[in-house]
Parts: C-alpha cells; structure tokens; sequence
C-alpha cells in the first residue's frame, strides 16, 4: 500500500486544511509555482493561521502533474537542496486541482466564479501570455488567441480564460479578482493587464471597460532556482523523506518574493511569511531580470556550447564565473533603477547560488524559449548602454552565444535540441542565410525578438558578427576565456 505524504519525515501541515477556503485559482501547476508561492502561503496557514488555499489549474499540457496532486489529498512535497543537508516540507494548501482538458472548461470556469475567489495568478511562462515580446502587445494572430476570438466560450488560452471569468463573474454580480502574474518579465503586471484588456477589447469594448475599471493586475518580482524535476530528484526526495512523490519538487534554499500591493479583493498577509509588499516592483524586477535571468541565459548558451550541461559546473571553470560577475556588475548594474540595494553583494549571493551542486540547474533548461527572454535579460540593456555612450561586450557576447545555440548544431557537430516558440521564424533565417555574417543579420532581422532598431545600427551588428565569428573559430570555451582576460 502507498504511504500518505502525511507520514513523510518533513516539515507537515499540522493545521487543519479543512479550514482553509479556496480563494486563490492558479493558472500553471508548474515546478516553480509548487516550491515559491504554494511555500509562501503553506507557511502562512502553519504559523499564522491564515485560511487562504489555492485551486490549481492547468489549461495546456500537465495532465499528469494534476492527476498525482489529486491522487494523494492534494499533497506535494518541496526539498530545499544545499551542499549540505536536504531539508523537506509537505504543503497542505491546495484544496481542489483541475485540467481544462480533463475535468472540461465548465468545471474550470466554476472554480473561476465561485464568490469567495479573490485572485487569479498565473505561472505560465512568457510565451503563455501570446505576447510579442519586443513590444509586449498581444498578438491577436497567435493561434491560441485566433481559435479563442472565434470561440470564447471555449477559450484555451491564459487570457481568454482570464476574460471569460471575468465576464460571467460580472454577469452574475460577483465581485471582480485581481489577477497576479508571478512569471519573469519586466512588469509582469502590465503586461497581463495590456494582453487581458486587448483580447477583452477584440470580443466587447463595455466589458473590457469594465474589466480597466475594476480589476488590478499587480507585478510581482519571483526569485527561487528551481530546476526541472527528474527522476534522480524524486528518488533523492524520497530517500530523504520515506515517501514516494510524483508531484514533489526540489529547489535551492533561498527564496524572494516583491508583491506590487494592489489588490481589489484582499490578499494573504504574504509578508509574514517574507514576501515584501511595495508600491512599485519595477526596479526590483529589472535587477533581477537583468542579473540574475540575464547572466543564466549568458552562461546556459555559453555554457551549453562548451560542453557544461549544468550551472554549477559552469562555475567551476574560472572564466566563465569571472565573465558571469562581470557581466552582472560591469554591464547589468549601471542600467538599473533600483534603490537602496547593495548590488555588489547581491551579485556575489548569485555567483553563491549558482555554485550550488545539489541543485544541478540544466543549461539546456535555461536556454528554452529564448525569443521571449531576451529582450528584457539582455536587449534593453544593450539599448541603454548605446544610448549612454558605454561599453557591453558581455551582453553582445551573449547575443551571439544564442545565434550560435539557435543555429542547432553545437561544436561537436551534434543537434541541439532547440525549443522556442518562434522556432519556425529562427529555423528559417538559419536555413536562408549562410554562416556568419549573413546569419547574424537574418537573426537580428527577427524583429518580434529585436524590434526595429538594432538591426540597423552597423557598430552593433558588427560587433555581434566580431563576437559570433570568434566561437566559431575557437568555440565558446576559449572566446569566454579571452573576453574574460580582456576584463583584468
């Protein structure tokens, strides 16, 4: 017979989860999600008493993910990795799990509009949000959206959904949700809130009125290294534990949560389990987005190139950890607008972090869906310092080491295993054009990653062509080591 989580040496939801009322509807029953926010609020529940639980929902993909939760109470378990000790806990605050495709929309849709929901958060990536990520407008010929516009009863998208709730909560007379992106992009909140009201707009200009006046969409910053769950994580969780479990996942011990307190129909007291509330999330994201995501896209593409499969071996070669820091401090700090943040020791808690080898964070993880990424981790930045006048050599070392990822073979002659959902726009400026400085202008031409305007500048495509010619004359190992010596 299974053993219940409830017997597994770990931290237990020794409160009563009967208590707990499902005010919050979770879009992307993901890793992340499982070891950030359901931890925040399981604590919340455990030494606060507060009756705040989550519905989780999963609308594309993860069947089996909401199959498991359900087949064990709704129980998972998050193991903190560190070098020294694995420490495990078993949140309780899930009370119901749902699949679109599975349980059927309406169910969803009735989970959505139950009175006592207050907010809607998403983790569903940046490409679940049908975006154009240069100008962060939705794209209404998305297929998602498309097929949605024609069927919104039916939706299958994060924003159609979203819509749909809000339309039959208003129809009802229930008060509105806030709804809360916790996914990596520079003002999450606004972008939801721009890609929300443009479909809503394309369906019913009164709605999409109403949905502006009466909903907020408040950013969030989200920090915690989480990388995909293999089976060698299960079998070390349950060996740590006693328990086996399909739903577990593992994480680094550090963990960071900057909540934009705006919220129309109250929120956890989220601060007491250490997320800060504050008026304004954008300089906290821009940090963290351009040191932290921006310099793990510039060691998973490097890195992966040169044979590191995982961040923490990147670490252990002196040149790339040198590079990384000086890609942080050098060329991402001068562009920031945050206040009252020690910078130097908050790059030097990263380079910490990503020497980890309990947590074995794949290069390969790091370097999906690199159209959506870029412009906020690099590009932006590399706007800044042209306006400015200043050097970022790193930042345009980056941008090749992506040309020479996206390019599919890596230096051993072997397929790299691309996943991007501009895939087919990058597959076809590979084949089109021949290698080097013909590539480097049809990758630049891409302008949903690019947008109009770096393309055209000459100093910056030749120094992106200066960049990429070097690994593929001496590979990414040895062009980081000489970018690296070029630092001292």
């Amino acid at each position: 017979m299974e053993k219940s989580l409830l017997t597994a040496k770990a931290i237990l939801p020794a409160y009563n989860r009967n208590r707990l009322t499902t005010r919050i509807v979770h879009l992307g029953f993901g890793a992340f999600h499982r070891a950030h926010q359901g931890v925040y609020t399981d604590i919340l529940a455990a030494e606060h008493n507060s009756d705040w639980g989550y519905c989780e929902v999963n609308l594309i993909g993860g069947e089996q993910q909401i199959a498991d939760l359900n087949h064990q109470q709704c129980l998972y378990t998050v193991a903190e990795m560190s070098a020294d000790a694995w420490r495990a806990r078993v949140v309780g605050v899930v009370k119901t799990a749902l699949h679109a495709q599975v349980d059927g929309f309406a169910r969803v849709m009735e989970a959505l509009c139950e009175p006592q929901v207050a907010i809607v958060s998403l983790t569903i990536t940046e490409k679940g949000y049908c975006h154009a990520p240069a100008t962060g407008q939705l794209m209404l010929d998305n297929p998602l959206i498309a097929a949605d516009l024609k069927n919104p009863q039916q939706p299958k998208s994060a924003p159609g959904v979203i819509v749909a709730a809000l339309a039959a909560r208003r129809k009802m007379g229930l008060a509105p949700f806030s709804v809360m992106s916790c996914d990596n992009m520079p003002e999450n909140g606004h972008v939801t809130r721009n890609v929300v009201l443009a479909y809503a707009r394309a369906l019913d200009a009164d709605l999409a009125e109403w949905i502006a006046q009466n909903v907020t969409f408040p950013s969030t910053m989200v920090d915690r290294i989480v990388p995909a769950v293999t089976t060698e994580t299960l079998d070390k969780i349950e060996q740590l534990t006693g328990v086996r479990d399909p739903a577990g996942v593992a994480c680094e011990p550090f963990r960071q949560w900057v909540i934009e307190d705006n919220f129309v129909a109250g929120r956890p007291a989220w601060e007491k389990a250490g997320a800060e509330l504050v008026s304004d999330v954008v300089p906290f994201e821009e940090m963290k987005l351009r040191m932290l995501n921006g310099s793990h896209s510039f060691l998973a593409y490097l890195g992966y190139l040169a044979g590191y499969q995982h961040i923490n071996t990147c670490m252990e070669d002196e040149n790339f950890r040198r590079a990384a820091h000086a890609l942080m401090l050098k060329e991402q700090a001068p562009t920031l607008n945050v206040q009252d943040v020690d910078l130097a020791n908050y790059a030097r808690l990263l380079i910490e972090r990503y020497s980890n080898p309990a947590l074995r964070h794949r290069t390969w993880q790091i370097a999906m869906d690199g159209s959506q990424k870029l412009p906020q981790r690099w590009l932006d930045s590399i706007r800044w310092h042209r306006a400015n006048g200043s050097r970022h050599d790193l930042l345009t070392l980056g941008v090749a080491g992506w040309m020479r990822y996206v390019g599919g073979v890596d230096e051993q002659g072997e397929a790299i295993d691309v996943c991007d959902p501009l895939l087919d726009a990058i597959q076809q400026a590979v084949r089109n054009s021949e290698e080097g400085d013909a590539r480097v202008k049809a990758l630049l031409g891409l302008k949903a990653i690019f947008g109009d305007d770096l393309a055209t500048q000459p100093e910056f495509v030749a120094q992106v062509s200066e960049a990429y010619k070097l690994l593929l004359e001496k590979g990414a190992k040895a062009t980081v080591a000489q970018y690296a010596k070029a630092l001292s």
